[in-house]
């Protein structure tokens, strides 16, 4: 037999969750069962792959410490990976023992939102524990609270050495008529892979890149209508107004364009095309339409940054120059 551990505090030396979870290690020792615990914290960007790990587990217990409010994330990540990537079919016929300690208030609820969980995604929940510990020397000292939870250890080998049955619940009904990933026809093993890219930052950071790049090219080929590499070029140069001894480039990237526009400003001279350029003092990402509402009189550089309209990185000093040298109204 073969139980895992999958812990979702933040290892404190103090947690009463863990006092409880090696409690039960001891006595599931004793009863020559194969432990292996995994400690979320420590495995924050790798959660996504821990449901391969329910494959050759007969029994697992989940446990968390309520510090302020809910399971915490760790946990709830480790479920959410287990309802997009987990074998549902293997969870069917996993034992669930729910832990949750809290230090605060909520363990009940922090425990019903582990069972409930795990009923949504088939599994097969156990009489769990879940108790409100202010101080862990509370669980040292009491020699009664120890022999519960050694009580708790052998009835979940006893659940799970005689399969005992469980009756069924409303949430696996209500998960089989609105599933969203019912409709996702994947194996197991296909699963499996999908959950190791999705906790590879590289090879996600590489898939957006490709996206980008071949939305450009499809909007290239996209028929016909040929884009206007003078618009807005006009408007800028007749409402320019000089600042004696200011200069700045700068760079706005239009989301329906292919190049930016670029502006260059040295003292009484302003040069404006659309292409590439050195490094730019300013770059301003935007739609056409907000950069046309600017040109209307209807709004500043500075009015659309603070309304969220366009996106800005560089010096913010002479972003804001932007409304000196250029005067709509």
């Amino acid at each position: 037999m073969k139980i895992n551990i999958y812990y979702g505090g933040r290892g404190l030396m103090d947690d009463p969750t863990l006092f409880v979870l090696n409690k039960m290690q001891e006595v599931l020792d004793e009863l020559h069962v194969t432990v292996e615990t995994y400690h979320l914290h420590e495995m924050k960007n790798s959660i996504t792959t821990l449901p391969q790990t329910l494959k050759t587990a007969d029994g697992i217990i989940l446990a968390t410490t309520v510090e302020w409010y809910g399971i915490g994330g760790y946990m709830q990540q480790f479920l959410d990976a287990c309802w997009l990537y987990g074998d549902k079919e293997k969870i069917s016929q996993i034992y669930m023992c729910p832990i949750a300690m809290s230090t605060t208030y909520g363990e009940r609820e922090g425990k019903l939102n582990l069972i409930t969980a795990w009923e949504i995604l088939g599994g097969r929940p156990c009489s769990g524990m879940c108790g409100y510990i202010a101080n862990i020397s509370i669980l040292e000292d009491s020699e009664e609270y120890q022999r519960m939870i050694e009580k708790k250890a052998e009835n979940l080998y006893r659940t799970i050495n005689q399969k005992m049955p469980c009756f069924p619940a409303s949430n696996q009904a209500v998960k089989q008529k609105i599933s969203i990933t019912q409709n996702i026809d994947l194996t197991p093993q296909e699963s499996e892979q999908l959950s190791q890219y999705a906790s590879d930052d590289s090879y996600v950071q590489r898939q957006k890149a490709d996206i980008q790049e071949l939305t450009s090219l499809f909007r290239d080929m996209m028929g016909g209508e040929k884009e206007n590499t003078t618009e807005f070029m006009d408007d800028l140069k007749s409402h320019f107004r000089p600042q004696p001894g200011f200069g700045a480039t700068y760079k706005i990237v239009f989301e329906e364009k292919k190049k930016p526009l670029i502006i260059e400003v040295d003292g009484g001279r302003m040069n404006c095309f659309y292409g590439e350029s050195g490094r730019a003092d300013v770059e301003i990402q935007m739609s056409q339409d907000s950069m046309q509402e600017i040109i209307n009189g209807g709004a500043t550089f500075q009015r659309s940054f603070m309304a969220g309209d366009m996106r800005m990185k560089g010096d913010f000093k002479i972003f804001r120059t932007l409304d000196q040298i250029f005067i709509f109204d």
